[in-house]
């Protein structure tokens, strides 16, 4: 049926998301999914929206999510842009503000969503080498532009960049639009949120799929300044006025309304993270710094690919790179205390 494609759709290389399994009997460590479930106020606050009103079409604006996120952010409510999951809002950031006659700047070892994106919508771009460290050099993005877009803390590396240095990046990069992907900052970062009001050219984006263990209910959301939410809610409504469903935009208020919850889960992932590091060091891995639910190691006697599939035959699952830079490190999500136990011990028996 190709001849019927667009031509553009002959040249698509798709995003690859983590494996979803079918079987219930695997530790999956795979795609940085939150080991704790949602809030108990977020499931009632689904139970309690399920009646005849789902015959309805919802609120295209997603008002009360909106109020509560510029509440929990103090920001205003004009700052705030929601969407299907935080690619879809990814999305309609590189169409709405990356299309422009210069190249879009990005990492060479990032979110391999971005050059899918690049791709889709015809946009040039330059992936920006990581240091030798595997970390973001923010001074390498000091040239002419398009944009920039970066994950921080980054995946899949986990590396965390302090707010001091991309605010750096934002007094010097004042003519195009800088995004800062904050998928994982809950887990030991400090959110650029609060550059917002103080630099136009900013966008930060987050989702509620890791920290707030949403990612099936798919909400994602971006602040920065109004001129730059209206370029998203055109570009929105020009492709799916209703983004959100009901049910997902009062999980969603209930997720920023329980804040005891969310630090008390965010505080137990990070524990086990840093129990695991020192864990994983002791076996001999390598293990960059990590900011996220998830750990980048690497074992100077093991090949990255073969340890992985070593893991599965045991049943556990975690993620593999054939990036040419990364292919010897394993993504590790952060998993419960017998989860991560359960995988140690198998570590511990194959290197």
């Amino acid at each position: 049926m190709s001849q019927f494609w667009s031509p553009i759709v002959h040249d698509l290389v798709p995003y690859i998301p983590g494996e979803q399994p079918k079987s219930e009997n695997l530790v999956k460590l795979n795609t940085n999914e939150n080991p704790y479930g949602p809030s108990p106020k977020v499931l009632e606050a689904i139970r309690l929206n399920v009646s005849n009103q789902l015959r309805l079409y919802p609120d295209p604006n997603a008002t009360d999510l909106k109020l509560a996120i510029a509440e929990y952010y103090d920001v205003e409510t004009a700052q705030v842009f929601v969407g299907n999951g935080s690619d879809e809002v990814l999305a309609h950031i590189f169409h709405a503000l990356f299309q422009h006659n210069k190249k879009l700047l990005f990492p060479d070892i990032t979110y391999s969503f971005y050059p899918v994106y690049c791709q889709l919508y015809q946009i040039d771009y330059q992936a920006v080498p990581l240091n030798e460290k595997l970390e973001i050099n923010l001074d390498d993005y000091q040239q002419e532009n398009s944009g920039i877009i970066f994950p921080n803390p980054n995946a899949p590396t986990g590396c965390l960049l302090a707010l001091d240095a991309i605010e750096q990046l934002l007094q010097k990069n004042t003519q195009s639009v800088v995004v800062v992907d904050e998928a994982y900052i809950d887990f030991g970062g400090e959110s650029a949120i609060s550059l917002v009001s103080k630099y136009p050219n900013l966008l930060v984006t987050q989702t509620l799929s890791k920290s707030r263990s949403l990612a099936s209910l798919r909400i994602g959301l971006a602040i920065g300044h109004p001129d730059l939410i209206e370029a998203l809610v055109r570009v929105k409504d020009s492709f799916n006025s209703y983004p959100l469903d009901n049910l997902s935009i009062q999980a969603g208020v209930a997720a920023f309304e329980d804040n005891d919850y969310f630090v008390t889960t965010c505080q137990k992932v990070i524990r086990s993270r840093e129990a695991m590091i020192e864990s994983l060091v002791e076996l001999g891995f390598e293990v960059l710094p990590s900011a996220a639910n998830f750990i980048f190691a690497t074992h100077p006697d093991r090949d990255a690919a073969e340890l992985s599939m070593e893991l599965r035959k045991e049943k556990i699952i975690v993620r593999h790179f054939k990036h040419q830079r990364i292919e010897q490190y394993l993504r590790i999500t952060i998993g419960t205390e017998e989860e991560n136990q359960q995988l140690l011990s198998i570590l511990d028996t194959l290197v």
